[in-house]
């Protein structure tokens, strides 16, 4: 693999090079020599000798060896020593050391077998302190380490490289702040926090420490919306005008749980939880947003939070989307309806891979050798005219769906200094949308951003 080359500051009066060894980062400091002004030859036989130019300082090549992450910004301790951990295990192919805070419904079902399945990382450690999940956990990963607390994992943050936070939802800004603090990258389940100012102070925080803060957003690797990203890329609808996203289900029984506490605190409700993809998915297809109009109702008996929402967004592009997330839909409608001026797309079901990862199928394994696949009798349809529930327009072959692509591009930022796949301030400007559609329902107006 070609070197990296160097990174040089802004300083007038030095040259700040971060060099690559075999085992460490290094600032090296180079004079930059001002310029020496050569009076003109006078016209004059013989010509005097020319004095010997002046010498610049060289640098040595670089070593070769796996790129990492290069900030810009002043050297810091703790950055330079993440980077040595990282660098080293990128040079010896050791996976990265990976210690996740929650084994409920997101950790057990998502990250642990997501992190497993990527290569270049390893899950060390495991946060729980219900005794039957620390069982769980051991069963199905025998050589993990278990830790009841949090403070108890961040107590050897040395020998950790990556936290994951999937615990409930009030608990996010508290512990990735920790982390971060502690000097470790993070990734932090949905929705990254409360608000959009707290999800922007994390942004900052991890910033100035030179840090990975990433958000999994997954349902941006769903098999649908794969398929409907490369249909709007290619123009194949024309001009979008409105795009509809339903993530409905029938749950006419409650389940218990924070999810629908009443508590703001605990920041539930269906708005917070699958409003949060919906409206995520809305933003990377369309961009900004102006106006946010919003329904939140409480439906079933004894639920405290919200469990049949609608959203409509005014895109600053002039499209609009209206996106539905439920929990009392008898009869659900398709996850996707997209009108343009060339044709529509309509997409019935869910992307299979949640349902394979609740029936413990991995990807890349026997079982999961067509991972994220799903029949031709559900794919969706691309036409002008007819319904397509009367056989109108041609079959559209859904892409496969790629959960385990977000974990590699974890790796691949960390290692080889690749992209953030979901950053912060993309879930804040999520979070922007939410409060706005909070706001919308609860006053009853129509709220601009």
């Amino acid at each position: 693999m070609p070197s990296a080359p160097a990174v040089r500051s802004r300083s007038s009066t030095s040259a700040v090079l971060w060099l690559r060894r075999p085992s460490r980062l290094t600032p090296a400091v180079v004079p930059v020599l001002p310029v020496v002004p050569v009076a003109p030859v006078p016209p004059v036989v013989p010509v005097a000798p020319v004095p010997p130019a002046v010498s610049v300082p060289t640098v040595a090549p670089l070593p070769s060896g796996p790129p990492f992450v290069l900030f810009t910004r002043p050297f810091s301790p703790v950055l330079a020593l993440w980077q040595q951990r990282c660098e080293s295990r990128g040079m010896t192919g050791t996976p990265l050391r990976v210690g996740l805070v929650g084994y409920g419904l997101a950790g057990s079902v998502f990250h642990a077998p997501l992190i497993t399945a990527a290569e270049g990382l390893a899950l060390d450690t495991v946060v729980t302190s219900n005794p039957e999940r620390q069982q769980q956990a051991r069963a199905e990963f025998p050589d993990v380490r278990i830790a009841a607390t949090p403070d108890e994992l961040l107590e050897r943050a040395g020998e950790l490289d990556l936290i994951v936070i999937a615990s409930p939802n009030r608990t996010h800004v508290p512990l990735a702040t920790a982390a971060l603090k502690a000097g470790l990258p993070v990734v932090v389940d949905k929705p990254l926090a409360g608000t959009a100012a707290e999800a922007r102070e994390l942004a900052a925080l991890a910033e100035e420490r030179g840090l990975l803060l990433s958000v999994f957003q997954n349902r941006r690797w769903d098999n649908d919306f794969l398929t409907l990203r490369k249909l709007v890329s290619e123009g194949t609808l024309g001009d979008v005008y409105r795009f509809e996203s339903r993530f409905e289900r029938w749950r006419p029984e409650l389940k218990g749980g924070w999810r629908e506490s009443g508590d703001p605190a605990e920041i539930g409700g269906l708005l917070y939880d699958l409003g949060s993809h919906v409206v995520d998915q809305a933003l990377v297809l369309f961009g900004p947003v102006t106006s946010v109009y919003a329904e939140a109702v409480v439906r079933r008996e004894g639920a405290r939070t919200d469990d049949d929402t609608f959203i409509a967004l005014t895109h600053a592009n002039g499209v609009r989307s209206h996106l539905y997330v439920s929990a009392t839909t008898a009869l659900l409608g398709p996850r996707f309806r997209v009108l343009g001026s060339e044709a529509g797309y309509v997409k019935h079901g869910l992307d299979p891979q949640e349902a394979a990862l609740r029936d413990g199928l991995r990807p890349g394994t026997g079982s999961g050798a067509d991972w994220g696949t799903e029949p031709e009798k559900l794919w969706g349809r691309v036409g002008a005219g007819e319904s397509p529930m009367t056989g109108g327009g041609r079959a559209e072959p859904t892409l496969p769906g790629d959960y385990p692509a977000y974990y590699t591009a974890v790796a691949k930022a960390l290692l080889e200094g690749g992209p953030n796949p979901v950053t912060a301030q993309e879930a804040a400007a999520a979070l922007d949308v939410l409060e706005a559609a909070r706001r919308s329902a609860d006053e009853k107006v129509t709220v601009t951003l």
